[in-house]
C-alpha cells in the first residue's frame, strides 16, 4: 500500500482502539549493507515473535488475520532502499510501512494502539563527534566514537619564518618577521575554520576543539562557527597519539546525553543565524508539511492539541471545549511523522531546556 495514499499513524492512532491488535515493528532494515538472506531470516524472527504475542492475547482467527496482513507486508518490502531501518504499523484495518534514515534498535509491540514517538525512543544512541586537533603549524580532524578515531582532515601551514629566505627582500627587517608569522597563522586559522564549515554541514555532529591555551585563544577569537563547539579542551602535547587523546576526551565525553543536548541546542542557535529555523506550532506544522523539516527538537511529553484548518499547511489550537469530530488530539505525531517521512531526523530532549524555543523547534533542510 502506498504510504503516502492512506491516513498518518498519529490520526489512526485515535481509532484503532476500535480496531485492535495494533502491531508495531521497529527493525534494523539496511539491504545496501545487509545480504537478503541475513534481512529476511531477522523478519522471520520477527514474525515469530509477533505471533506469539497475538496468540498469547487474542483469538486464534484474528491471530492468523493479523500474520497473513503481517507476511504480505513483509513480501512488499522495498530491497533496493537506501535507508537504514524501517517501522510498520499493522491492525485490522491499518498497515503502513515508513523507510528511516535513523539506525533503530528493534522493538515490537502489539498493543491497543499505534505511537509514532516509539520510532524516537527506539533510535540507537550515536556516540560519534567531531575532534579538531590545532597547533601553529597543522591541524587534524578526527571522526571519533566511543573507542576509536578516524582521521579525516589533516592540513599544514608554512609559517612566514620559514618562508624568509624565498623574500630576502622582505626579510632585511627581522622585527617584520614575527608580524608575517601572525599574518600566516590567522590565514591558516581561517582556512582551517573554512574546512571546519564544511565538515559541520557534513556531519552535524558535536564538535571538540583541542590546542594549546594560545592557539585556543587565537581560533576562538575569529572562527565563524563558535556555535557549534561543545568545548575547547586545552592540551600540552601539540602532538598526542590516539591513545592520548582518548584519554583526554573521556571526561568530556562522559555525560553523553549533555553533550547531545548542548550540540541540538548548538544546532538550534545556528540554524536561527541562517533563518533556518522554525519556532512555534504553526510555523513548524507549515514547513514539515512542506517536507522541508532537517531536524525537529522538541522537550519529551510535549503535545499540542490542535483543529483542522481545513488546509493540510495549517494549524490551530484546540480551545476548550472542543468536539472530537474536529480536534487532532496530539498534532506533534504528525510532525514527526512527516519528518522521518521526509529522511529527517528527530529528538527529545529534557522539560525546560526549549523554554527559549516555545518547546519545539525545527531545522529546515538547507536549499
Amino acid at each position: 500500500m502506498n504510504s503516502m495514499t492512506i491516513p498518518g499513524i498519529s490520526k489512526m492512532t485515535e481509532e484503532t482502539v476500535y480496531f485492535r491488535p495494533a502491531i508495531s515493528i521497529i527493525t534494523p532494515f539496511e539491504p545496501k549493507m545487509t545480504p537478503k538472506r541475513e534481512l529476511t531470516n531477522i523478519l522471520n524472527l520477527t514474525a515469530a515473535e509477533v505471533e506469539q504475542k497475538l496468540l498469547e492475547n487474542y483469538p486464534d482467527e484474528l491471530a492468523m488475520l493479523m500474520m497473513q496482513k503481517l507476511y504480505v507486508l513483509f513480501s512488499n518490502l522495498n530491497f533496493s532502499t537506501h535507508k537504514k531501518s524501517i517501522a510498520i504499523y499493522l491492525s485490522p484495518v491499518f498497515d503502513k510501512v515508513l523507510y528511516l534514515d535513523i539506525p533503530v534498535e528493534q522493538k515490537i509491540m502489539v498493543d491497543e494502539s499505534f505511537e509514532i514517538r516509539d520510532i524516537v525512543y527506539s533510535k540507537k544512541q550515536n556516540l560519534k563527534y567531531l575532534v579538531l586537533l590545532l597547533s601553529t603549524k597543522e591541524m587534524r580532524m578526527y571522526l571519533g566514537d566511543s573507542s576509536t578515531f578516524v582521521k579525516i582532515v589533516s592540513d599544514f601551514c608554512y609559517p612566514a619564518h620559514d618562508n624568509a629566505n624565498k623574500f630576502p627582500e622582505q626579510a632585511s627587517n627581522s622585527s617584520d618577521i614575527p608580524e608575517r608569522n601572525k599574518i600566516a597563522l590567522d590565514e591558516f586559522l581561517h582556512h582551517i575554520d573554512n574546512t571546519v564549515g564544511i565538515m559541520l554541514n557534513a556531519y552535524h555532529l558535536p564538535l571538540f576543539i583541542l590546542g594549546t591555551e594560545n592557539i585556543l585563544d587565537h581560533f576562538r577569537n575569529l572562527t565563524k562557527h563558535s556555535a557549534a563547539v561543545i568545548e575547547y579542551v586545552k592540551v600540552s602535547d601539540e602532538n598526542p597519539t590516539l591513545d592520548q587523546l582518548t584519554q583526554i576526551l573521556e571526561p568530556h565525553i562522559a555525560d553523553w546525553k549533555l553533550v547531545t543536548q548542548k550540540d541540538l541546542l548548538n544546532q538550534l542557535k545556528d540554524a536561527a543565524g541562517k533563518s533556518k529555523l522554525a519556532v512555534g506550532m504553526k510555523d513548524i506544522w507549515r514547513e514539515a508539511m512542506k517536507r522541508n523539516g532537517r531536524l525537529l527538537v522538541m522537550e519529551k511529553n510535549y503535545t499540542y492539541v490542535s483543529r483542522h484548518a481545513g488546509v493540510d499547511n495549517i494549524i490551530y489550537k484546540a480551545v476548550n471545549p472542543y468536539s472530537k469530530f474536529s480536534y487532532v488530539k496530539d498534532a506533534i505525531g504528525n510532525i514527526i511523522e512527516k519528518v522521518l517521512e521526509n529522511s529527517g531526523d528527530v529528538e527529545f530532549v529534557d522539560i525546560g531546556l526549549l523554554k527559549n524555543y516555545d518547546h519545539i523547534a525545527l531545522v529546515q533542510y538547507d536549499k
